[in-house]
């Protein structure tokens, strides 16, 4: 099957999260498929929530009949990361109309992940492709999520252990974005900042502030260096 230079580029790229959301979607099934809801259900939350780690959340709150306002509040709290993804992504997003719009609804993190760190091919408009990123790695969230709930409905097996190719997944991504950065710095960061509010702060509160005070390193490294920009510039000047 010959594919065009855009879906190949697409294929390529879009390898590693082939290779994570396959089996962390499967996983989020068969963890679904032990609450007794029919297997749609799992197909309907990738399809129409496509959220990794608030999917994995709903299942632990569904289990323990949480009430709608809580899930919402708790759900609200642990994709609030978004917001600042959406925000950095501004100025890349190269899409119009419902494309631009789906781009929005489909930003994850491994999304953000390739969008950030993969070259554009040369000869290919970064609209097309990175609208195509978006649509395969849901595809594959979605044929993970609809296999393991349906394989999760026909056999019985233990579940321990399953819902840690979460956590797997994202120190790869890690990885992959500080071999793009060649900066150690925003990870030593994130690190000292994760340590310090589980230490300091209940488990509950502790994802929003974390990514609060993110947020705030992240804008004062901006300052500093747009006010080392402003100096340079005046002396150069002068």
């Amino acid at each position: 099957m010959n594919l065009s230079p855009l879906n190949a580029a697409v294929l390529r790229s879009s390898l590693p999260v082939l290779f994570g959301y396959l089996p962390l979607g499967a996983a989020f099934g068969v963890l679904f498929s032990d609450l007794g809801y029919h297997w749609l259900y799992a197909t309907a939350m990738g399809l129409f929530i496509y959220a990794g780690a608030g999917q994995f959340l709903a299942v632990g709150l569904l289990a323990n009949q949480a009430g709608l306002m809580e899930m919402a509040i708790a759900t609200l709290l642990i994709n609030s990361r978004h917001v600042f993804y959406g925000l950095s992504l501004m100025s890349r997003m190269h899409n119009r109309g419902w494309r631009k719009w789906y781009q929005i609804f489909g930003l994850t993190d491994e999304t953000y992940s390739l969008i950030t760190s993969t070259p554009i091919p040369a000869g290919i408009d970064p609209g097309p492709f990175h609208l195509r990123i978006t649509a395969i790695n849901q595809a594959y969230w979605l044929l993970g999520c609809t296999s393991g709930a349906w394989l999760g409905s026909q056999l019985e097996f233990s579940t321990d252990g399953i819902a840690f190719v979460l956590p797997a997944l994202f120190m790869v991504l890690t990885i992959e974005q500080y071999k793009h950065l060649r900066d150690i710095r925003p990870f030593i960061a994130a690190l000292v900042i994760g340590i310090g509010t589980l230490a300091l702060i209940s488990r509950e509160h502790m994802l929003l502030i974390a990514i609060l005070l993110s947020l705030s390193v992240l804008m004062m490294q901006y300052a500093a260096r747009h006010h080392s920009g402003i100096q340079a510039g005046g002396a150069g000047h002068d």
